[in-house]
């Protein structure tokens, strides 16, 4: 209604004959005050808060776009890492047998005998001679952050599990997953990995690498 043209005024009607009669000035009238003025006003007010409002609106979104393309906000837990599969092999591979093999040096692919995923240490042994368990999957955190907690590391073990590829010669053996994650003691010393093992429950009955 603002933007509206105030109404014209309609013209006066005809003045009556004046002949014969004694000619009175009239008295000037007074100044109409401008009809428009009021919804100028009214308009610029309108206007002012609208490109306020606009600039308010673009400016979030400014802000939105910073915060997306600076990427997500690191999480407590961790998120950022990936799952690992497939192993690294060694420039200058380690001998085998290797006994008392602390947790957070196993390898992806290491096959365990008498694995006990409970252990402080295992013994790990070249995956053509008898073994119990082999690691297929894993999860490393970042160096930094805080404990995630234990159901947390739980279901990015179970996360490193669905990731695992295993090779055509796991048919041949009765398998299962397991998992392993740090607790909170051994993650102040530096332990970052979850784990995913296959294991065997008839014992050292693996002869072969399950990995592809």
């Amino acid at each position: 209604m603002d933007n509206q043209e105030p109404r014209p005024i309609p013209p006066k009607p005809a003045a009556p004959p004046t002949a014969g009669l004694p000619q009175v000035a009239a008295p000037a009238a007074p100044p109409r005050p401008p009809a428009r003025k009021p919804r100028r006003v009214a308009s610029t007010l309108l206007k002012a808060a609208f490109v306020v409002f606009l600039l308010g609106v673009v400016g979030g979104l400014v802000w939105l776009a910073m915060r997306l393309d600076s990427g997500p906000a690191p999480t407590s837990d961790g998120g950022s890492g990936t799952v690992e599969i497939s192993p690294t092999p060694l420039a200058t591979p380690l001998p085998l047998p290797r006994e008392g093999v602390e947790p957070p040096d196993y390898r992806l692919g290491d096959c365990f005998k008498d694995f006990d995923p409970a252990a402080l240490r295992s013994t790990v042994v070249a995956c053509d001679t008898g073994h119990s368990a082999q690691l297929v999957a894993a999860f490393r955190y970042p160096a930094v952050g805080s404990y995630p907690g234990r159901e947390a590391l739980a279901a990015k073990a179970l996360e490193a599990c669905h990731a695992a590829r295993l090779a055509p010669a796991a048919n041949g053996y009765t398998l299962n997953f397991q998992r392993a994650y740090p607790s909170s003691t051994s993650w102040e010393s530096g332990d970052r990995r979850v784990d995913c093992y296959v294991t065997a429950d008839g014992g050292n009955v693996i002869n072969a690498n399950v990995l592809p």
